[in-house]
C-alpha cells in the first residue's frame, strides 16, 4: 500500500512535491516536541539564531521527505533536473585512477547525489535497512538503479567497499551518522564534540583514494538540484582524530552554502551506547 502511495505520488511535478512538503514541515515544526527543540538547538550551535531560519529549515526536511518518491522511482526524469558547476573536481580524481570516496551528508537531497554520480562511472553505497519493516519495498526499488550499488553498513559492506576503492571505482557514504561503539572519536563540528564516525577516514588512509564532500542542493520552485563537490586536501591524516576532524571541517564548509537545507533535526550530538566519555570541554546530549 505504501509503495503504491510513493508510486502515485511519484507522478506528480516536482514543484508540487516540494510546496507540499514544506507546508508539512512547518506545520510539524509548530508544535513544541523534541524534533522542534533539537532543530533549534543544533541550529543555534552552528550559529543560526534566528526563528525564522528554523522554521525555514523544518520546511525544508519536509521538502526532503516529498521528494523521496520521485528521486527513487523515476531516476531519469529526476537526473534530467540536475545540474553541477564542479564536475571537473570529480574528472579530476577520477582522471588520478586511484578511486573516489564521496562523502554526502545530510543536506540538501543526499538521496540524488549517488545516482547523478553514476554518469560518471559505476558507484557502490552503503545503506541501513529500515526500521519499519513496511519501507523495505519501498527502498528495494529505490536501490534498483543502473550503475550503483548498495551493501549493508556492516562487515561485508566495508569489504566490499575497499575491494572497490582498490579497483579504482567509487564509493560513497553518510560521513555524519552517529556511529556505534568502538566506530567513532569525539570531534568538533559546528564549535561542540560530536562523535564521528572513524570509517570514512580508515578507507580513506588505508586505501589512499581521492575524497571528494557532496551535496544535492534543492533548487527553488521545483527546478531541481545543483552538486556541490568539495575536494579534502592529500595526503589524507593517519591519526583518527585528526581525520574525523577533517571531515567534520569539510562538512561545515559545505553546510554554510546552503545551512536551511541541512537536517538540524539529526540527534548529531548523542552519546551512543557504548562510547567513550566526551571530552571534558564538551556538553553531555544523550
Amino acid at each position: 500500500m505504501l509503495l503504491f502511495l510513493f508510486r502515485l505520488l511519484s507522478f506528480l511535478p516536482l514543484s508540487v512535491l516540494h510546496a507540499l512538503g514544506r507546508v508539512g514541515g512547518r506545520m510539524v515544526y509548530r508544535f513544541p516536541d523534541k524534533y522542534r527543540e533539537r532543530l533549534q538547538h543544533n541550529a543555534r550551535q552552528a550559529g543560526y539564531t534566528d526563528p525564522a531560519f528554523a522554521l525555514e529549515a523544518a520546511a525544508q526536511a519536509g521538502a526532503m521527505i516529498m521528494e523521496l518518491p520521485k528521486v527513487w522511482l523515476k531516476n531519469e526524469e529526476s537526473l534530467a533536473l540536475v545540474e553541477s558547476n564542479d564536475n571537473h573536481v570529480v574528472e579530476a580524481a577520477l582522471a588520478e585512477g586511484r578511486g573516489v570516496l564521496y562523502l554526502t551528508p545530510h543536506l540538501g537531497c543526499f538521496e540524488i547525489t549517488a545516482r547523478y554520480l553514476t554518469r560518471h562511472g559505476p558507484i557502490t553505497v552503503m545503506f541501513r535497512p529500515p526500521r519499519k519493516p513496511i519501507l523495505a519495498p519501498i527502498m528495494e526499488s529505490a536501490r534498483n538503479t543502473p550503475g550503483l550499488r548498495a551493501v549493508p553498513a556492516n562487515r561485508q559492506g566495508v569489504k566490499e567497499f575497499v575491494k572497490a576503492l582498490r579497483k579504482g571505482e567509487a564509493v560513497g557514504m553518510l560521513p555524519d551518522q552517529a556511529p556505534g561503539e568502538g566506530e567513532g572519536v569525539w570531534a568538533p563540528f559546528f564549535g561542540r564534540h560530536a562523535y564521528t564516525m572513524t570509517l570514512a577516514g580508515k578507507l580513506a588512509a588505508q586505501t589512499g583514494v581521492a575524497v571528494i564532500m557532496t551535496a544535492g542542493e534543492r533548487l527553488p520552485q521545483g527546478k531541481g538540484w545543483r552538486i556541490h563537490y568539495v575536494r579534502l586536501p592529500d595526503p589524507f591524516p593517519t591519526d583518527a582524530l585528526a581525520q574525523a576532524t577533517l571531515i567534520n571541517k569539510a562538512m561545515e564548509t559545505l553546510i554554510r552554502r546552503f545551512p536551511e537545507q541541512y537536517l538540524w533535526s539529526y540527534n548529531r550530538y548523542k552519546t551512543p551506547a557504548g562510547a567513550p566519555p566526551q571530552p571534558s570541554n564538551a556538553t553531555h546530549d544523550s
